[in-house]
């Protein structure tokens, strides 16, 4: 009986391991994509949302001193762009500030960092994990993953969500360069042509 149940858990441990690789693998190959940063950023809470079984999935991006709602896993049109809040407000501006992830199983909405919002349905989510989005060592957004009920984020989850704050940072980045990065032009002239850095020695 004992084994059955210890076969069980691996089995279930297998399978979300696997569709946490799968999501890490397509968001990787969003790199090679030319796509908006807006489909970018849809593809990515869906994705997220899905590996993580979430009733919701929020991007924030940083503008300026502002953390700004850019895309949501569930339909918010009119506060896509609208809701922001200051680096260090709430949970989300909380992240974005000490640059650490958060993990609140249940009642998140009660901690005394949190912000609401009452057009947003998800701050009456219990569970939340939250994580910053990282791009050449610079805080550019945050992702949340919220749940209805309590739930509790194992260390894989965790991990994940952390791996694809720093993977999503990359594909920003590249999606914001879009149609001004001159990809056909010639890398190893452009290599050449930076001065060489200076020894400290």
């Amino acid at each position: 009986m004992a084994s059955n149940k210890k076969a069980q858990e691996l089995e279930q441990k297998l399978r979300r391991t696997e569709r946490q690789l799968t999501v890490l693998q397509k968001i990787s190959r969003l790199m090679t994509r030319r796509m908006s940063l807006p489909e970018v950023l849809q593809t990515i809470v869906d994705l997220v949302g899905e590996a993580t079984k979430a009733d919701a999935c929020l991007i924030y991006l940083i503008d300026e001193d502002d953390l700004v709602l850019c895309a949501s896993s569930l339909p918010h049109p009119g506060q896509i762009g609208r809701i922001r809040l200051k680096i260090g407000e709430g949970l989300t501006g909380w992240v974005a500030r000490e640059r650490r992830m958060v993990a609140i199983s249940r009642e998140a909405y009660k901690d005394s960092r949190f912000r609401l919002f009452t057009d947003l349905p998800e701050d009456t989510f219990e569970a939340f994990l939250s994580v910053p989005v990282i791009a050449r060592d610079e805080v550019v957004g945050v992702i949340n993953v919220q749940h209805r009920q309590p739930h509790t984020h194992t260390g894989s989850d965790m991990e994940m969500a952390v791996t694809v704050g720093e993977q999503v940072g990359c594909v920003i980045v590249l999606a914001r360069l879009g149609e001004h990065a001159d990809w056909k032009s010639s890398h190893v002239e452009y290599l050449l042509s930076i001065p060489p850095q200076q020894s400290n020695k």
